[in-house]
């Protein structure tokens, strides 16, 4: 006995599968479906209203008189708003310096084994984190009230120096402490959240390896613990930078209170105001310029090949450019001037 074939069995006159015509094209077969793009309306529809919105905005900058861009051209880099720029950034820097100090020292006592020191950590946090800032200007600004002088000694015994208060603090002095005081308590927790970060096992395997305490701290913790830091304090360190406009209540000759006095004077307000924006976008502007590098150069133990910066993106821009242009300057060669490919001439 044989086994049939479909072939076989088949119909006579019917076409073989092999030989026969081809089948027509399933429906959902993907050669066959016509690929139709999406269409955002809704998201085009959002952004013609924002350029309609930046294009009305725009024109009212250029068109409107009460902006006063003469006014502005004159006061911008007129002296006394140079000078006013200076004590701003001296503020800044005196404050970010001093409060960020003071503030590791906290979160160091806030992470100790010593309940004494954790205790007195928190209470410090709690307190000035709870005091406006301009309230504790004001404090400082009149400690005089309250210290008439101050002095060193033996604790509860006699003094044996003493100075009067406003000599030694002064209105400037009165305003550094405030903004660090104030400074130092958030920086604490920024401090304190990006030691915490860092994995436990690290500072472990430095005690196995009998590494002294403090150098874990110093070259095994903070340094991995910067990664955590540095956006948060960058964040905080422009804060505090638009912040130093509070102490125009001290009379201090920073940037909004040299403006508040200028327009106190001719009335020109707006073109004034714009004047203090414009130096606080550009000072902040370059700290965001420096937080970044300095978060891309502690970023190298996790990425050993940081994305290229802006500067070097513009570099290779501008080689490819000119490769570019080299290319198309070359002289074509015409086809007939080549010799065989097998020439060996």
């Amino acid at each position: 006995m044989g086994l049939t074939t479909e072939s076989a069995t088949a119909p006579p006159g019917a076409a073989s599968p092999a030989t026969g015509p081809e089948a027509p094209p399933a429906r959902d077969d993907p050669a066959t479906l016509k690929v139709v793009p999406a269409r955002h309306y809704a998201r085009w529809a959002a952004a013609v209203a924002v350029t309609v919105l930046v294009a009305q905005f725009l024109h009212g900058l250029v068109t409107n008189p009460v902006w006063e861009w003469g006014v502005f051209s004159d006061y911008v880099l007129s002296e006394t708003i140079v000078q006013a720029v200076w004590v701003t950034l001296q503020l800044t820097v005196y404050a970010t310096v001093l409060g960020f100090l003071l503030g590791t020292v906290l979160a160091f006592m806030r992470l100790s084994r010593s309940p004494l020191l954790q205790t007195v950590a928190w209470t410090y946090i709690w307190i000035f984190r709870s005091i406006p800032m301009i309230v504790q200007l004001v404090f400082w600004f009149n400690l005089s009230a309250l210290y008439e002088e101050l002095g060193v000694g033996i604790p509860f015994g006699p003094v044996f120096w003493s100075v009067d208060s406003n000599t030694l603090i002064g209105t400037i002095g009165a305003a550094v402490i405030g903004l660090s005081l104030h400074q130092a308590a958030y920086a604490a927790e920024i401090v304190r959240g990006g030691v915490i970060s860092v994995d436990h096992g690290q500072l472990e395997a430095a005690a196995a390896l009998g590494i002294p305490r403090l150098r874990q701290i110093r070259r095994i913790v903070l340094p991995q613990a910067m990664r955590a830091i540095l956006p948060t304090a960058g964040n905080e360190i422009i804060g505090l930078l638009k912040g130093t406009s509070v102490v125009y209540v001290m009379s201090i000759g920073e940037l909004f209170y040299q403006v508040q006095v200028i327009y106190g004077r001719n009335g020109r307000v707006i073109p004034l105001l714009l004047v203090a924006t414009a130096w606080y976008v550009v000072l902040t502007s370059l700290l965001s310029v420096a937080q970044y590098y300095v978060e891309r150069r502690y970023a190298r133990g996790a990425n050993r090949t940081p994305p290229p910066t802006p500067v070097q993106r513009a570099r290779r821009f501008v080689r490819t450019l000119r490769a570019a242009a080299a290319q198309r300057n070359q002289p074509v060669v015409p086809l007939k001037t080549l010799g065989p490919v097998g020439d060996s001439r």
